[in-house]
């Protein structure tokens, strides 16, 4: 491939910055249930609260993971879907869960 070709693809251009086709996520409808489980695979043996089932966008997700984490005191984050609360808290999750609505369901051990 000359440089001639490769100087031949567009990939900014200032008019309208990147080009890149923008992405819309699709939120998974929830069915009311939040389901809650612990996993500590491939974490070096510590433990997280994963909550899946949700059904909210990226802001609400990340409204809800700010105020579990403030009520447990503890840290964690939001990755694609699910929220990640560090520490086994999970009666504590569940409570404030169940006062935003949802039903929850423990999964696993």
């Amino acid at each position: 491939m000359s440089w001639q070709d490769q100087l031949s693809t567009l990939v900014y251009s200032t008019d309208s910055g990147k080009i890149t086709p923008e992405k819309k996520s699709q939120i998974t409808p929830s069915d009311g249930t939040a389901k809650v489980r612990r996993e500590t695979k491939g974490r070096k043996g510590k433990g997280v609260i994963v909550i899946s089932g949700l059904g909210l966008d990226n802001k609400a997700l990340k409204a809800l993971a700010s105020q579990l984490k403030k009520t447990c005191g503890t840290g964690g984050s939001v990755v694609d879907e699910t929220i990640e609360v560090q520490g086994d808290k999970r009666d504590l999750i569940k409570q404030v869960l169940e006062k935003n609505g949802y039903k929850v369901k423990f999964i696993g051990g």
